[in-house]
């Protein structure tokens, strides 16, 4: 019997971390990007190409997410593929596909299409249409569908983590936006620290970092972005209102100009 309740705890943890919004990374509350405060022209190039690999991990539970971003003159493409590693690919074997695409404006990211699939279980799955023109947001989740007021500042999931690239953050103390998972909308607010220097497997990076400052009884959202690579995040640790914590973290990348 105790190898039995063994398993399905450890089961019960891997369906948190597959539920694990972030951005990544991993994704509840992930941390993302910030339209909100800096309405503002992109001050350098992005690449053309970003292809990264974080790992995530809570205790002896671990998954491995491959990112791939690309850009197309005016269009983007971004797709994140989570596998489990070790003894989570043995209790739980299901691989995770998200995708954004859409189109690239002065402010950076404008996601059209967003699509979150589970290989094992379809009913989990969820999608986001993003009507610009008509300012409306079409979510899809648990074969239902609804729609919500678009407002101007909003990312997918997936699409926040890399319009980080496209904001000068230098000069600012706050960040304000709104995200969907493809099932709700939701607004995020971080405060920023700059020039904190961290060492992850993919190597020591100056960085911004942002606190969600969580309330009483609340999840905890922290970001580190690489400031020598385009704002892109290097780490990320999710601390839940029980003290679970989920920490992501770059174990490699290659960007191509």
């Amino acid at each position: 019997m105790r190898s039995v309740d063994i398993t399905r705890r450890y089961g019960q943890r891997c369906m948190i971390i597959f539920n694990f919004q972030f951005n990544y990374i991993c994704l509840k509350k992930i941390e993302a990007a910030c339209f909100g405060l800096l309405f503002s022209a992109v001050s350098y190039a992005q690449p053309d190409s970003v292809q990264a690999t974080y790992d995530v991990h809570k205790s002896a539970l671990r998954v491995e997410i491959t990112d791939s971003y690309a850009r197309d003159k005016d269009h983007y493409t971004l797709s994140s593929i989570w596998k489990p590693v070790g003894l989570l690919a043995a209790l739980l074997p299901e691989k995770i596909v998200i995708n954004s695409a859409g189109i690239i404006g002065k402010q950076g990211l404008k996601p059209q299409h967003f699509t979150h699939k589970r290989e094992r279980d379809s009913n989990r799955n969820s999608r986001a249409e993003f009507d610009w023109a008509g300012k409306q947001l079409t979510l899809s989740s648990h074969g239902q569908q609804s729609q919500v007021e678009l407002p101007p500042d909003t990312q997918d999931r997936l699409s926040a983590m890399y319009q980080f690239m496209f904001l000068p953050l230098h000069n600012a103390a706050t960040l304000d936006f709104h995200m969907t998972d493809g099932s709700k909308l939701d607004s995020y607010h971080y405060a920023l620290t700059h020039q904190r220097t961290i060492k992850v497997p993919a190597g020591e990076y100056q960085t911004i970092y942002l606190d969600s400052q969580a309330k009483p009884g609340e999840s905890r959202t922290e970001i580190w972005l690489a400031t020598q690579y385009y704002n892109l995040p290097c780490k990320m640790v999710i601390t839940e209102a029980n003290g679970d914590q989920f920490t992501q973290v770059l174990s490699k990348l290659e960007i191509r100009p």
